[in-house]
């Protein structure tokens, strides 16, 4: 990226408070905006959205709302083209019931200063054993029906929305510690990722082989907090840890061991959470403390 000729390979942005839960946009008119969740005390927190000025190359914050609980994950809509109304969707709170709940959610035209949005109950299923921690959809089959979820049973299991009689149990952590969260490779759904709570290593999964990792990543030396595949490659993914790094990995020779990351970035505080922008794939977003970085790699 050149901002009017000012390169840099760095940018970021110190808020009030500390930063857990971030997100890109993916709307080309915003290119650098990202949603940032931060923990303030234990029912009054914020959320931000934050915007990188072009001109003077700083970021500046857009909009502040109150977010009861803290947020443990962010997602925009995943409307590349604008089309729709400009939805932020938040989570607070695990599933401590043990379910999924699937909702559709009918986004209608924006009348005055107000977005029109309903939904409903699509489908609720019991997805675990305990509490349930991430869920995400994969790109397989237009990327509406097969989904993966990971909880406090130590589990990563995979259903698909038109047979719900059944899942399939595509990992089962040995120690039966709980997983934290889980990521699709946004190329080859054939491949996600997991980790496990306090471990310090992401575990690579490949659905056509059930229960057997075909990839380990071990080099950092405290808990691993984040995962993100690259946008645009089917074998590259970073992660992020309490170790203060940040480590792009090349996974293409899988099956066989992947001894060292590619590269390696060092923060200034523990990272707790990593995102690869989806619409420009040359940034990397991290944060730490209080403060967002966006690098460029």
């Amino acid at each position: 990226m050149s901002l009017h000729g000012k390169r840099k390979e760095i940018y970021k942005y110190e808020a009030p408070w500390t930063v857990y839960a971030m997100n890109w946009s993916v709307r080309p008119d915003k290119r650098f905006r990202l949603a940032l969740g931060s923990f303030v005390e234990e029912y009054n927190n914020k959320v931000q959205l934050v915007g990188l000025d072009e001109e003077s190359s700083e970021f500046i914050c857009r909009n502040t709302f109150d977010h009861p609980y803290p947020t443990t994950k962010l997602m925009w809509i995943p409307d590349t083209k604008g089309v729709y109304p400009d939805l932020l969707a938040t989570s607070g709170t695990s599933s401590i019931d043990t379910t999924c709940t699937i909702w559709g959610l009918e986004t209608g035209q924006v009348l005055g200063r107000v977005n029109l949005v309903s939904g409903h109950v699509k489908t609720q299923l019991i997805a675990h054993d305990k509490e349930v921690y991430d869920i995400a959809f994969s790109r397989a089959g237009g990327g509406r029906d097969m989904f993966a979820s990971v909880g406090a049973d130590g589990s990563v299991r995979m259903f698909d929305l038109r047979h719900l009689e059944h899942s399939t149990i595509i990992y089962e952590d040995p120690q039966h510690h709980p997983l934290l969260r889980l990521c699709w490779n946004k190329q080859d759904p054939n491949y996600l990722a997991t980790m496990a709570m306090d471990g310090m290593e992401v575990v690579i999964l490949d659905v056509r082989v059930p229960c057997t990792p075909v990839a380990r990543l071990n080099n950092h030396r405290a808990c691993v907090n984040g995962i993100a595949w690259a946008p645009h490659s089917s074998c590259h993914i970073c992660t992020a840890a309490d170790d203060h790094q940040a480590l792009i990995w090349d996974i293409q020779q899988m099956p066989r061991a992947i001894e060292d990351p590619i590269l390696a970035y060092t923060a200034e505080g523990e990272i707790n959470n990593v995102q690869w922008a989806s619409t420009q794939p040359d940034w990397i977003a991290i944060c730490y403390n209080n403060c967002l970085e966006i690098l460029r790699v």
